[in-house]
């Protein structure tokens, strides 16, 4: 794959001085037209020691607009970022729309070097790199431009880089004893390096090869690729919406068998008032233990509560709340996103949300807007919650195999009970502010939403992150029920991890 790379092609001078004023011009009406048509850019800068991949990001923030650019550095990696999943540390820096993200090192050094080392076999290198590809695919699918260079050098074109790097006093530091030990394994790396590079060249994020041993050439050719892809982009607009995947399952046509999930939830049990108080003070005091005991053992949790409006959420998440010590747990309320918050991903505003190690996150509503408000109210495309589905489960997915505890729960009521607290809210002064015109409009669509209630927790119920439904109409249950819910999955997840 680098063979193409090692031709010992060069620009003249003269000739780089005749065409970086032109391309400079172009990137910068570029730029602008990107900021205008609000399309995300995502340049990864990757290759081998030596290979001059500091110089061409320099190069680039130089000839571009630096307002618009962000540059992104991603070295050993840090007790704050170990506390989350690997990929925490790349979404929290996912430019905006109509920004430019640079970045240096990316989300294939360190599957490439752990591969090469021997940490990681090459079965689980590829599924590394299958997790970057759909990664790369969902950002692809958002509206983000991806594009990624590989910077080559041959072994013998690298050594001598190496060599001339340590001769000059102005560069000497750029060599590590690293660069060295890498320069052993030359040809593992770039063995490994072709399966990563293969594996993950996409149509919708595509790697360019490019020659090294020429600074000049090597400059050009990442500048006039850039600019060609950006006015590529934007010639031909904003994408089609991509295919979707199978249709979600729904009820049966026959109104008889048109049974959700929903349906099962017994809604009549009630318990006393006295009865209530007793078991709820018992098991307030076993989630204080545990809450402190996964503190002390770093295993986090990300417990988030969705249910219909008056369903009882805040009541229930108070009552976990008040049984934990206030440094240990944060209550995150989403509502419609911010002007930034809609310039990323959706995912965005949740990853950055992720606790550290030992620590609980408690989100009130959650990303399942995205196939709930945003599906029935038709803020978002067919293709685009269809596909939140596959996303949400990868998300989560990887929130459990880097030792969360994901809790899900949906609090259910019955329509004619909320009508009841509905009524008691316009009542109670309060209460007032908790009932809005929307709640009311909810109201009436109450069939569609529970069409994608049920979706939902058919397609996003899996073994890593099961969804929990809780009996809402008596508060008192449901409240119990989320307790004792939160103590047993922490609890299992303290003993499984005993040292």
């Amino acid at each position: 794959m680098f063979e193409a790379a090692e031709l010992g092609r060069k620009i003249p001078k003269a000739e780089y001085q005749k065409q970086v004023p032109e391309l400079r011009a172009g990137l910068l009406e570029a730029q602008r037209a990107l900021r205008e048509a609000k399309v995300p850019v995502i340049v990864c800068i990757s290759g081998a020691d030596g290979a001059g991949k500091g110089e061409t990001v320099n190069r680039l923030i130089e000839w571009l607009d630096p307002r618009g650019v962000e540059t992104n550095v991603f070295g050993p990696v840090s007790d704050e970022e170990k506390d989350r999943p690997p990929f925490w540390r790349f979404w929290r820096t996912l430019p905006a729309k109509g920004r430019l993200g640079i970045f240096f090192g990316s989300w294939y050094t360190d599957p490439i070097v752990r591969r090469v080392y021997g940490q990681t076999k090459s079965a689980d290198l590829d599924l590394e790199l299958g997790r970057v590809a759909a990664f790369e695919q969902m950002l692809a699918e958002d509206g983000a431009l991806i594009l990624k260079f590989w910077l080559h050098l041959s072994r013998k074109a690298q050594k001598k880089r190496l060599r001339d790097l340590e001769k000059d006093p102005r560069t000497r530091f750029r060599v590590s004893p690293d660069d060295w030990k890498h320069f052993k394994l030359y040809d593992k790396f770039v063995k490994v390096c072709e399966q990563a590079l293969r594996r993950t060249d996409t149509g919708y994020a595509p790697w360019y090869v490019v020659e090294a041993v020429d600074d000049r050439y090597r400059e050009l050719m990442v500048g006039r690729t850039l600019l060609e892809s950006i006015r590529k982009r934007l010639a031909a607009g904003k994408p089609e919406p991509k295919a979707t995947p199978a249709p979600p399952p729904s009820p049966p046509p026959t109104p008889e068998a048109a049974v959700s999930v929903l349906d099962k939830v017994d809604l009549e049990k009630k318990i006393s008032d006295k009865q209530y108080d007793k078991k709820l003070a018992v098991l307030q005091g076993r989630l204080a233990r545990l809450s402190r005991a996964a503190w002390e053992k770093r295993i986090s949790t990300v417990a988030i509560f969705e249910g219909w409006d008056a369903a009882g959420k805040g009541g229930s998440i108070r009552r976990l709340t008040e049984a934990m010590d206030a440094r240990l747990y944060r209550v995150v309320p989403i509502a419609a996103p911010t002007d930034e918050e809609r310039a990323h991903h959706y995912l965005w505003r949740f990853w950055r949300h992720i606790p550290r190690a030992g620590l609980v996150t408690i989100f009130d509503r959650s990303w399942y807007g995205r196939v709930l408000v945003e599906r029935v109210e038709k803020f978002a495309r067919e293709d685009e919650w269809m596909r939140a589905y596959l996303e949400i489960n990868d998300f989560e997915r990887q929130l459990v195999e880097h030792g969360i505890v994901v809790m899900k729960f949906w609090v259910h009521i019955s329509p004619e009970e909320q009508l009841r607290r509905f009524k008691d809210r316009q009542k109670t002064a309060y209460k007032q502010h908790k009932i809005t015109d929307e709640d009311w409009r909810n109201r009436e669509k109450w069939d569609a939403y529970e069409l994608a209630i049920n979706d939902m927790i058919v397609r996003t119920s899996t073994r890593e992150a099961p969804w929990t439904i809780i009996a809402g109409n008596d508060k008192k249950i449901a409240r119990m029920q989320i307790v004792e819910t939160f103590c047993r999955r922490l609890e299992n997840a303290v003993k499984k991890n005993r040292r």
